[in-house]
């Protein structure tokens, strides 16, 4: 699968649970870890939990694909998915905007992402 199309079906995976301020970076040549780096925030730690394990599930029920990683699931403050070629992060508020990894990123370009997101 190309990096792009993974990156944006995490996306919609993302949406599926309400998933909020959705960003997706394209990192190539700024990254040798990754491709594309795909932020989201959840309102809760329940909703953090869930909108990883959507995504974790969803590529392993239809793509056949498993993360290389997964970090901080138990407590959903801050939980990362590395599927190589893209790595999801998907946090609380408060925790995303203290780590500010879009400010960290800002050279990156932002992929811009035709969705309706839940405010």
């Amino acid at each position: 699968m190309q990096a792009i199309k993974t990156a944006l079906l995490a996306v919609d995976y993302a949406l599926d649970k309400k998933g909020m301020d959705i960003k997706l970076f394209d990192v190539q040549g700024l990254s040798s870890l990754t491709d594309y780096l795909l932020l989201v925030s959840g309102r809760s730690d329940r909703q953090v939990q869930a909108i990883a394990e959507n995504i974790k599930t969803e590529f392993k029920q239809h793509h056949n694909v498993l993360p290389l990683a997964i970090e901080g699931m138990d407590q959903g403050r801050w939980v990362l998915l590395d599927y190589g070629e893209i790595m999801v992060h998907v946090f609380q508020q408060p925790v995303r905007e203290f780590y500010d990894l879009e400010g960290l990123w800002s050279e990156a370009p932002e992929v811009e992402l035709a969705q309706t997101e839940a405010q």
